[in-house]
């Protein structure tokens, strides 16, 4: 199992279009991911789950894999975040 903590950096946080990048970048790897906000808990291959977050600027969340290929699976989904999502 590998977490990573991660805070949104793209000024208009996790809208539609960041939100179906990172569950299409998610969905490309066999691990199973985990995206934490607060006290909420969603599948990360789930476009309506990472939605359901509602990650604004600056928030943090927790990014938790398991499987064969995790950390590969983190390390991207980490570059989508510090590319701010090709925005701004």
């Amino acid at each position: 199992m590998t977490k990573k903590k991660i805070i949104v950096k793209n000024r208009l946080g996790l809208h539609a279009r960041p939100c179906a990048l990172l569950v299409k970048t998610a969905s490309r790897y066999r691990s199973d991911l985990i995206i934490k906000k607060d006290n909420i808990e969603v599948n990360g291959k789930s476009i309506m789950g990472v939605m359901m977050l509602a990650a604004e600027f600056g928030s943090e969340l927790q990014l938790v894999a398991n499987g064969v290929d995790e950390d590969y699976l983190i390390n991207e989904i980490e570059e989508l975040f510090e590319s701010k999502f090709g925005e701004d």
